[in-house]
């Protein structure tokens, strides 16, 4: 028998990964950061609002704070803008003066900021740490690998890649250069409609529901027109026959947010709560986004609900922070207005983005140390440009 003893110990050397997910190391090709340098205020401190107050009055026009709609309140209250990914981008462009974009959101969002305002500007992510798990689930590498598949199955001349604006500036650049564009959940069926003008088939990345609900609940498609390619299984799981006969090859990826909604949600809160509106983000399941009564970006649940007449009930299917912010800002009109799941479910990356973090990051700012900056290198900048252009450029 051993003895244990004296056994001498495994000589085990962590992967890279594990490394990562312990942070104690960090991966620049990916979402997820793992440090934020510097001292952070304590979130007990009762001073941080007033602090956070003085370091942004302090910077006065040189800086412009951006907040995604998906932000803590605490957060909210300091941003000069609020928005969807891609308007708060466009936002920071538009405001050439100010030298530093503070981004209270997530990582591939203060990308595209990057990408799309000056050299002279300086995009800021408050915590580096603030990652995105669906854009995490599809790297250039994966990407680059998957083209080799759709190659070799002779469809990758016939395929356009259509990228969701919820990707890294990797992604947007693998799109740019291969004849592709980006979208966003606004417009996914005007960029799937002009893909399919260029080519045969789309290649949609990363959020497989986005790309299944637009091709067949607004393009007519049906389910075996659309196939999922998995990055973690040889060939993507696929075969070149199925990889032929397909019109959508889905990545598989998701929001960990509009994921968790499923049928049983909206069965449930229609049986709690009679004639309740179900209102739903396109990123849910198929069966979700099909058993709904309303669907549709972020900017279009806040607009119908604006219009939606006093004493209307609603279950929204999206994330909890602008749901609450929601239900508050329409509680004097006696509209009533709920998380769709009974299980209340932030955003956990967004809600890195805290008080203390933006307040460390302003007052840095403020005594001239540039913390936290997001920066694309020109040849990915370039391409993922390319791809944003194209979107615009859309009909």
């Amino acid at each position: 028998m051993r003895d244990v003893t004296t056994a001498q110990p495994l000589d085990v050397q962590p992967s890279p990964l594990a490394l990562l997910l312990l942070g104690r190391e960090a991966d620049p090709r990916s979402e997820r950061g793992v440090e934020c340098p510097g001292d952070l205020p304590s979130p007990s401190d009762p001073g941080l609002v007033e602090r956070a107050r003085a370091a942004k009055e302090k910077l006065g026009s040189k800086v412009f704070v951006l907040g995604h709609h998906y932000q803590r309140d605490e957060v909210i209250q300091f941003a000069d803008v609020t928005g969807d990914s891609f308007k708060l981008a466009r936002d920071a462009a538009a405001r050439p003066e100010a030298e530093y974009i503070v981004f209270c959101g997530v990582h591939f969002m203060a990308e595209s900021a990057d990408i799309l305002t000056t050299d002279d500007q300086k995009v800021v992510l408050p915590d580096l740490a603030a990652g995105c798990s669906m854009a995490d689930m599809a790297t250039a590498e994966q990407v680059a690998e998957c083209w080799d598949v759709l190659t070799e199955a002779g469809v990758a001349d016939a395929t356009v890649p259509v990228s969701y604006m919820n990707s890294s500036a990797d992604i947007k650049a693998f799109t740019g250069k291969h004849g592709g564009t980006i979208c966003t959940s606004s417009n996914a069926r005007r960029a799937l409609d002009w893909a399919f003008e260029q080519g045969e088939k789309v290649l949609f990345l990363p959020d497989q529901h986005l790309g299944r609900n637009t091709a067949v609940r607004d393009m007519g498609m049906s389910l075996d027109d659309c196939v999922l390619y998995n990055p973690h299984k040889p060939n993507g799981g696929l075969t070149a026959q199925e990889l032929r006969d397909a019109k959508m090859i889905l990545w598989r990826g998701h929001c960990s947010v509009h994921g968790r909604f499923s049928l049983d949600s909206v069965n449930d809160v229609r049986e709690r709560i009679p004639g309740v509106n179900v209102l739903v983000h396109p990123e849910c399941r198929h069966e979700v986004v099909a058993a709904a009564d309303y669907v549709g970006s972020t900017e279009y649940i806040i607009k119908t609900l604006e219009a939606a007449p006093a004493g209307s009930k609603w279950a929204i299917g999206t994330e909890l922070n602008l749901v609450r912010r929601l239900a508050n800002r329409f509680a004097d009109e006696g509209k009533e207005i709920v998380f769709l799941d009974k299980t209340v479910c932030f955003c956990s990356t967004m809600n890195r983005i805290d008080l203390p973090h933006l307040v460390w990051t302003l007052e840095s700012l403020a005594e001239g140390n540039l913390v936290n900056r997001i920066q694309v290198d020109r040849e990915t900048e370039s391409f993922a440009k390319l791809a944003l252009e194209r979107m615009l450029a859309l009909p």
